[in-house]
């Protein structure tokens, strides 16, 4: 099965398979059927309700999958050198469980830490699942060494950490990245054999598992599916140079709500969503989210916590008060600065010895006084990277000890690991200082667990030779900028790494600052790292990723895309599709008239088209409706008069609205049973609405400003109205500017008859009372007076200032202004959040429909 897996790696329709027999069954009960049929379904793949999955919908169940799973494996002797397993308690994925309600099952899937046999791999999944509720993936050993070591450590890591992959050695290798996709797959694959989709909730952790999302999306439309990244997101100048950044962005978007420790790591991904897939967030009471083919995915910013009572319980045993005590004997009458991290290129170990190097060289009174221990985790990774890091920190740390060392003293001491913990908080509790001097790393809980270890407990404090509950608690952080934790400890001292300088200084700091202040500094941190644990986390994850996931069943979906390009279409249960067979019959049988509304630019014309000035086609599609004289045909737009009236001044029959509807032409409407006709130098009505433009000499200047501060923005001026594009500027700071001129100018214009709008990629400032919806209502009322009243009206847009026209033609719908047997088509083109009830994917889909229609116009005398 497993080989399989590494064959036709992108083939994402083949999940359930007859021969897999590996994984116990879970589910007992037939699963909850969904309320939407198959049709729903337009590529015709097997829907939610349809999955041969058999599910228990007993019980709410939490699916949490991981790259290796919370359990420790060993072989006993005693039993026949059978494999035997526990609990990691140190494992953060098994401590998130306390946030859960009691009532959740909780599901492990992921990879054990060691190699099972294939004879074997049965017995220990139905081992592991009846005992630990634990479902293990089996990789082959060539997969996971590509998957892991290739490209999870030795590429993926160094990019999120900032380190091009300049050297052959570290540049981009499909075929590790196909081992990585196959490994992705697998997960899949075991996730399939025990998930009820209508029910459970999947929560998938880390970089490991970037593109599992569009796998499990590709299977179930409406999955429950939340992510959380525990690694940093890079800038999106450095994710850019990623070859495969478009399926990960997408695996990331498949999800219903992606988590960060940092507003820089959302930060960081919401411009590479805006710079490479086009895609603008909006955050609304709180919550951020993306529109992404109809369905909102979530931003969640929150640090993952530690668990208290893990940490408390370690501090209560023997084991960790005998060792205090040992180690207070070892560096009795020494100050003890506390290091630990793992062997890795990004931790900053020889940057922290070369401070503390400089430390000793600039007080030479704190020779002999002050000791730097630093606790080495072994490696996660293997390979010639981590044999350099080593020999360099071997060589700084020899080169300090050597120099200011001297019997019985160094300065710098090892202790390698793997440190069980409660030597580790034993460690914790006898430093006066904890150095994390990483330059770059996505979260690092030991300033966490050693504020906490410094609050002590009864055992420890006698350790200490701490009498008293009441006696004030200290301790003093020296944390990297860097890191992922750094935002959240207001009261550490905070050093840029790479300045040696600036990290001797604070080592200082930290051994010479006065007792009040250590002891304020560790309150500040202690209250914030007490409250805000483990299952804070959780539960804060869990909640909002139920509210992300509200909508799935309201809405229909179906799969668009091929591959890693997969994603889900959801729309809402009356938005659908606009076809000319719909529109046909009712077209057809109208007994008055009708009425068409056209935006151009996005609607007649692409967007990113270089001249705007309409086609051959659309003209003859134009007149190809305005010459059926039952029709009143009008284009709608926010482009200035002189240019509507160049471009389709061989549509003679064509009505036009210009600036939003502050110009109207012909003034009058057509007469249906004859048709009006207007020359090239016929007059625009105005609306009347606003005859002083004084405002205008307040706004252009701002708009002026920001056009010569934005570099390919420019300012368009009509007769009514002022207008700032930033399209072709960039993204990210086109965006912001926006935001800042909008505040601007509503600030200067407060007291002046005008409105300031945000559009797509626009800033604009209009007249009050100036709108398309104004415009709809116009015509309506006109052809009212006259007697005409549309039966049939269809209005196509594409930006928000056509949602005012479909407002104004659902409200003349239930006034109603419109005969109660009207038939109303409001379309808008793109599937995003509308008004209307109806949707166009494209122009050319704009300009076919509207062909349709003018090939089936009806002829009368």
């Amino acid at each position: 099965m497993l080989s399989r897996s590494c064959f036709n790696l992108l083939n994402l329709d083949d999940y359930l398979r007859p021969d897999r027999t590996r994984i116990p069954r879970v589910m007992t009960v037939p699963g909850i059927i969904s309320d939407f049929d198959s049709n729903d379904f337009s590529n015709g793949e097997k829907t939610d309700s349809q999955s041969d999955v058999v599910s228990s919908a007993s019980q709410e169940r939490r699916i949490i999958v991981s790259n290796q799973l919370p359990v420790k494996a060993h072989r006993d002797a005693a039993v026949g050198s059978r494999w035997c397993f526990d609990w990691d308690k140190d494992a953060l994925y098994l401590q998130l469980k306390d946030g859960f309600p009691n009532e959740v099952e909780v599901i492990y899937i992921g990879c054990l830490k060691v190699d099972i046999d294939p004879s074997e791999q049965d017995d220990v999944s139905t081992l592991l699942f009846e005992k630990f509720r634990c479902v293990p993936t089996f990789l082959p050993p060539e997969v996971q060494n590509k998957y892991y070591h290739g490209f999870c450590k030795h590429y993926l890591w160094p990019l999120f950490h900032y380190m091009l992959p300049l050297t052959p050695g570290h540049r981009f290798d499909r075929e590790l990245w196909q081992a990585y996709v196959s490994a992705n797959k697998v997960f899949a694959d075991t996730i399939m054999e025990v998930i009820n989709p209508d029910e459970d909730y999947v929560w998938i952790h880390d970089y490991h598992l970037m593109v599992l999302p569009t796998f499990l999306r590709k299977r179930f439309n409406r999955i429950k599916l939340g992510f959380f990244l525990h690694n940093t997101f890079p800038s999106s100048e450095i994710y850019r140079t990623l070859p495969v950044r478009d399926e990960i962005l997408r695996g990331f978007l498949n999800c219903d709500l992606i988590g960060f420790h940092t507003f820089d790591y959302a930060r960081h991904f919401l411009s590479c969503c805006s710079r490479m897939l086009g895609l603008d967030y909006q955050s609304k009471r709180g919550y951020i989210g993306l529109e992404y083919y109809g369905r909102t995915v979530s931003i969640k910013i929150l640090p993952v916590g530690i668990h208290m009572g893990s940490l408390e319980s370690v501090m209560s045993v023997s084991s960790t008060a005998k060792k205090v005590e040992e180690l207070r004997e070892k560096f009795k009458g020494k100050i003890v600065m506390l290091g630990v991290d793992d062997m890795d290129m990004f931790k900053g170990i020889s940057l922290k010895f070369l401070a503390m190097g400089n430390l000793l060289e600039e007080h030479v009174e704190l020779r002999g006084k002050v000791v730097l221990v630093q606790i080495m985790n072994p490696a996660r990774s293997r390979g010639k990277d981590i044999q350099e890091v080593q020999d360099e920190i071997d060589s700084v740390a020899n080169e300090v000890n050597l120099k200011y060392g001297g019997p019985g003293y160094e300065p710098i001491v090892f202790v390698h690991g793997p440190v069980p913990t409660h030597d580790k908080v034993a460690y914790y509790a006898i430093s006066e200082c904890v150095v994390v001097n990483a330059v770059r790393d996505g979260m690092n809980l030991v300033p966490y667990e050693y504020t906490v270890c410094r609050q002590g407990s009864p055992d420890l404090d006698k350790a200490l030779g701490i009498e008293g509950s009441d006696v004030p608690r200290k301790s003093v952080i020296i944390v990297s900028e860097f890191i992922g934790c750094s935002p959240s400890l207001s009261g550490a001292i905070r050093v840029n790494p790479w300045n040696i300088d600036a990290v001797s200084y604070a080592m200082d700091s930290a051994i010479t600052m006065p007792e009040s202040e250590k002891q304020l500094r560790h309150e500040k941190h202690y209250k914030y790292i007490s409250s805000h644990d483990v299952a804070y986390w959780t539960k804060s994850f869990d909640q909002d990723l139920e509210r992300a996931c509200r909508e799935h069943y309201r809405k229909r979906c179906w799969g668009i895309g091929f591959g890693l390009g997969f994603r889900v279409v959801a729309l809402g249960p009356n938005f659908r599709k606009l076809a000319v067979e719909h529109i046909v019959s009712p077209y057809n049988k109208m007994k008055s008239s009708r009425l068409i509304l056209l935006d151009y630019d996005g609607t007649m014309m692409p967007q990113g088209s270089v001249d705007k000035s309409p086609s051959e086609e659309v003209i003859k599609v134009l007149n190809g409706l305005c010459n059926d004289p039952q029709n009143v045909v009008f284009i709608v737009s926010g482009r200035g008069k002189d240019s509507l009236s160049k471009w389709f001044s061989p549509c003679e029959k064509l009505g036009l609205s210009a600036e939003h509807g502050f110009f109207t032409r012909p003034s009058d409407l057509v007469g249906f049973r004859f048709h009006c006709r207007w020359r090239g130098d016929t007059a625009w009505e105005s609306c009347m609405l606003a005859k002083d433009f004084d405002w205008k000499k307040i706004a252009l200047p701002v708009m002026e400003h920001y056009a010569e501060a934005t570099d390919g923005s420019f300012i368009e001026q009509k007769e009514s109205a002022l207008v700032w594009h930033h399209q072709e500027a960039d993204p990210d700071f086109g965006m912001w500017q926006a935001k800042e001129l909008l505040d601007h100018l509503e600030s200067v214009l407060a007291n002046d008859p005008v409105v300031v709008k945000r559009g797509q990629h626009i800033v604009e400032v209009k007249p009050q009372g100036v709108s398309k919806g104004v415009v709809v209502e116009s015509l309506i009322e006109t052809m009212r007076a006259r007697g005409k009243l549309p039966d049939f009206v269809l209005c196509i847009g594409d930006d928000r200032s056509d949602e005012d026209m479909f407002e104004s033609i659902a409200r003349s719908v239930s006034n109603p202004s419109l005969p109660a047997t009207a038939e109303v088509f409001a379309c808008t083109v793109g599937q995003k959040p509308s008004m209307a009830k109806y949707y166009l994917d494209d122009t050319s889909e704009v300009i076919k429909m509207l062909q349709g229609l003018a090939a089936r116009s009806i002829w009368t005398a």
